[in-house]
């Protein structure tokens, strides 16, 4: 952390968006904030807002960066690159112009639909698809049948599939009736087409399959096709969920 140097530790939270100045002025002198995990009062202090790791209420603000960071509610049939050789449609429909070339972090495959995070921000991308840091996703499940109860046993005992054991972290029926079942699915693998062979693997044929959740950003009540940005406290955590 620089002393005589850098930028205003206020300024910085405000660009990030908690405050006015005044306000983070306040949140500096209540004692609210750290930096390097040291605790920081003084309003005179100046960080580094790149490489500084700066805590509010112990969440992490993201280093200030020129960098696009979207959340996508990607529609089913449709597919997570720019430029498909196939002719379907591509995410890059349904993003901003401005955009330009963007990374997906846990690409989804064509037939899944819900949440899929973009960015132009390479290195962020690679850390957080990196199988080191296998970070949990949540899955809403539609599956033909009624599901019974010895089936989802098995399938949060865990399953062996042909590149290897996987087990769920939590499997929760949602609903059942005679011609479906509803279940939320949350696991850390990355693997190809995984929810959809787990499925397969105890006897069920996935019918729809949208992605709720990547880690601590939620879909919330985005519209299929929308996007957004990821706030300041999604990125924040995402930094720290990655090791970053």
């Amino acid at each position: 952390m620089a002393t005589d140097e850098g930028v205003r530790l206020q300024k910085v939270l405000a660009a990030a968006g908690l405050a006015s100045r005044r306000g983070a002025e306040e949140m500096i002198t209540d004692g609210r904030v750290e930096v390097n995990g040291r605790l920081v009062t003084e309003l005179g202090t100046r960080v580094d807002p790149v490489t500084d790791v700066i805590r509010v209420d112990g969440s992490r603000i993201p280093p200030q960066r020129d960098h696009v960071y979207l959340a996508l509610n990607k529609p089913r049939g449709v597919v997570s690159t720019l430029d498909d050789p196939q002719g379907r449609p591509t995410v890059k429909e349904f993003l901003p112009r401005k955009a330009g070339r963007l990374f997906h972090v846990g690409r989804l495959d064509a037939d899944t639909e819900g949440l899929l995070i973009l960015t132009n921000d390479g290195d962020f991308a690679q850390r957080l698809s990196h199988p080191s840091f296998e970070i949990d996703k949540e899955y809403l499940v539609e599956v033909a049948g009624a599901m019974d109860g010895q089936a989802l046993k098995d399938l949060a005992k865990g399953v062996s599939l042909e590149d290897g054991f996987i087990q769920p972290d939590k499997v929760k029926l949602v609903s059942r009736t005679g011609s479906k079942t509803m279940i939320r699915l949350t696991l850390h693998s990355g693997r190809n087409r995984v929810v959809r062979r787990l499925l397969e693997a105890v006897g069920y044929s996935v019918e729809r399959l949208a992605r709720l959740r990547v880690g601590p950003i939620r879909l919330g009540n985005l519209k299929i096709g929308e996007t957004r940005d990821l706030t300041a406290a999604e990125l924040g955590a995402l930094y720290d969920q990655a090791g970053l």
